[in-house]
This record gives structure tokens, sequence and C-alpha cells, in this order.
């Protein structure tokens, strides 16, 4: 199964956020949106990613003042992306090993959607419980 599958179920509106915003809007934001990380755009681009740990470090350095300090002085620049084609399994072995709860997907270098690791999760309970459902079928077909 594919990273696609779960962009179909999930939809490709990406909640995104300017470099020059605040800490302070950002945090408004992600609570409002019930998420925990948004891209970081300039122009058409990804530069960065946003992440509630990434808040969480700045606020542990600066304190309080840290919420008016811009996106781009916390994020995370160094970004790990997949695209769609990527196999859900091999999503979940790259937020594993890098310790990521979020990954964006890119294609032709756009971002297209960002996935959770929540969402592989989910995807991955999902089709195991389509092969449980099979096995069952075939077992009650073969009695």
């Amino acid at each position: 199964m594919s990273v696609e599958r779960i962009l179909r179920g999930k939809g490709r509106d990406v909640a995104t956020v300017e470099p020059t915003r605040t800490l302070r809007e950002v945090v408004q934001s992600l609570v409002q949106r019930r998420i925990g990380a948004m891209p970081v755009v300039a122009g058409d681009g990804l530069i960065g990613i946003l992440s509630e740990r990434d808040i969480i470090r700045a606020l542990s350095v600066h304190g309080p003042a840290a919420l008016d300090l811009p996106v781009s002085s916390v994020m995370t620049q160094s970004v790990q992306t997949i695209t769609r084609q990527t196999r859900v399994e091999e999503a979940m072995a790259v937020m594993t090993e890098g310790r990521f709860r979020h990954l964006p997907v890119l294609e032709e270098g756009k971002l297209i959607g960002i996935v959770s690791i929540g969402d592989v999760v989910k995807a991955r309970l999902d089709a195991q419980q389509m092969e449980v459902d099979e096995l069952r079928s075939y077992v009650a077909g073969a009695a």
C-alpha cells in the first residue's frame, strides 16, 4: 500500500505557514486545526517544518518571549520528505528511524500532502483488518 491511499482518504488540503509568522500565530492555528506540525513554505517551495517539539524547544530556551519569534528561527530546516508512491511501510521506517511524527509529501518538488504517524498506523491497522477478514471468509468458506 502506498502513501497515495492515505492521501486519498484524508484529502490533500495541507495547512502551511510562512516563515515570517510568529510562533504565537502558529500555536493558535495548530490548536484550532488539532494538528501537531505545519510545513513551512516560501513561494512554491517547502523550506522547513514546524512541529510541537520545535515550539517546546524554543520555549525552553527563550521562555514566553519565544512566542514572538518568527517561524524561520525555530523550524526544522532539514526536512525528510516522501512521495505519494512511497510504501506505507517505508514511511513508517523513516518516521521510526528519524523519530519524526510528520512527513511532508512532495511531487515534482511541490508539497501535495502530509502524513502523520497516526495516519500511517491507521493505514496499517486497516490493512491488517482486511487480511483478517479475508482469512476468516476463506476459512468459513472451506468449512
